[in-house]
């Protein structure tokens, strides 16, 4: 049975990216899916620094840069940018304004286009939360 989507915590959402989509430069992320594979990310790689630390897993000049962490953010590179790509796909922009680091900030947090785009079809369908307001069962 799968799980529905207002069932999904925030570690579905970093999976979401980086398994089911690791190299989806395709289509169009929902901010629910970018800033929940941003929280998880971030919640991972300071882990990961601080394990690395006080394992003594470090290196360069000042053993400042922890290993566990680093290797984390290479194999997380490529869905990283997938995402930012596809986040910016949902609010009709080319993938390019990702190199844009304001406008990028404030075009992940802008809500995408509620109707299909160039870019595909609202990934929240007609299943997202905002019609589910006030809709009895």
């Amino acid at each position: 049975m799968e799980k529905k989507e207002q069932d999904y915590n925030a570690f579905d959402w970093w999976k979401k990216v980086v398994i089911n989509n690791y190299a989806n430069f395709e289509g169009r992320a929902r901010r629910k899916e970018y800033w929940y594979f941003v929280l998880v990310n971030v919640i991972f790689s300071f882990s990961l620094g601080l394990v690395s630390g006080f394992a003594g897993l470090t290196f360069g000049p000042g053993g400042e840069s922890g290993i566990l962490d680093s290797v984390y953010s290479i194999g997380v590179l490529v869905p990283s940018i997938a995402v930012g790509i596809r986040r910016m796909h949902d609010v009709g922009k080319s993938g390019w304004y990702i190199l844009i680091p304001i406008y990028n900030i404030i075009l992940a947090a802008t809500e995408g286009d509620n109707n299909r785009n160039e870019y595909g079809e609202n990934p929240k369908g007609s299943n997202s939360e905002i019609n589910e307001i006030g809709v009895s069962e």
